[in-house]
Order: C-alpha cells, then structure tokens, then sequence
C-alpha cells in the first residue's frame, strides 16, 4: 500500500522517510558496529593463512573480497530478514520495498553493491592524490557530502543505491 506522496505504509500508521542526519547517524553507528566484524574476519584469515604484513598484491585482494562478502552477507541477511540492521534498529529506521515489506534478497544485494559508490570519491582522490592524512579525509568528506546531496532534495530522501534497489529508508518512529 502507497500513500499519497508514493511512499510505503503499513495498515497501522504512515511512516515518514528518514533524513539525511538520522541515516548519516545510523551510517556512522554501523561503522562503529563492523569495525569489530571486521576486525575479528581480518585477523582470523591473517592468523589462519599465517600471513604478515606487508601483504602482497594477491593476499591483499583476497583479504578484500573476504571482507566484502562478510559485510554483504551480513547486510543482505538483516536488510531481508526484517529490514533492519542493529544500528538501523538502534537509530529506529528501516529498510522497506515498495510493498512495505523487507526488501527481497535481489534488492538487498543490489542496495549493498550499490551503496559502495559512497566510497568512491574518497578511493580515487587517495588513489591518485593521496599522501596528507587531512587532505585526505576532508577530499573523502567532500566527496561523501557530494554524494549524499540529491538525497537532501529527494522527496523521499532516496540515495543512488536506494534508488536502483527501488528500497526506502523510514522512520519508525
């Protein structure tokens, strides 16, 4: 079911799309939340190959693509599961299809790699002109900012990647 202005609701009550600050909030808060994930896959690949840093180009890569999947699967599965993840639960937002219901895993898997075009600003600018740690991070920031624009003016308050998986970020509350 629709409203009006296109968005999903449930028979109960109307929900509003989320803002760019309380999704910027939920987006850090993940962050906080996967560094720990992160950490422990990272470091049980390195101890269980018994490789040491400096990694080489093909150790790299396959620490990458594992680091990848293990997010993937774990935003795929809670994005299709109930349309939350934790810090999307604590920041009371979440995840719908059209329909109002959880995304289907397609969409969640669409949403996912879609998302990862938040970082890529940030990427080529150290890529290319890396080197200054502040630079860097206000060139990363003004890229993300950028990117994160057309949202504040959707109506919806849709990102890229939200609008190529057809998904909606609501507020719960």
């Amino acid at each position: 079911m629709l409203t009006t202005s296109g968005l999903p609701t449930t028979p109960k009550t109307e929900r509003q799309p989320a803002g760019m600050l309380l999704r910027l909030a939920a987006m850090t808060y993940e962050g906080v939340l996967l560094f720990g994930v992160v950490f422990v896959v990272s470091y049980a690949l390195l101890a269980l190959t018994r490789w040491t840093y400096p990694l080489g180009s093909g150790q790299r890569t396959v620490l990458q693509a594992t680091l990848f999947l293990t997010l993937g699967l774990y935003f795929v599965y809670q994005w299709h599961k109930t349309g939350q993840t934790l810090a999307m639960k604590s920041w009371h937002v979440r995840l719908v299809d059209g329909s109002g219901g959880a995304p289907s895993v397609a969409r969640a898997v669409l949403r996912y790699v879609g998302a990862w075009h938040l970082f890529l600003p940030g990427a080529i600018w150290v890529a290319f002109f890396g080197g200054n740690v502040i630079n860097d991070l206000v060139a990363v920031a003004c890229g993300l900012a950028i990117l994160l624009l057309p949202g504040a003016f959707d109506p919806r308050k849709r990102l890229l990647h939200d609008r190529l998986s057809r998904t909606y970020v609501l507020r719960e509350r």
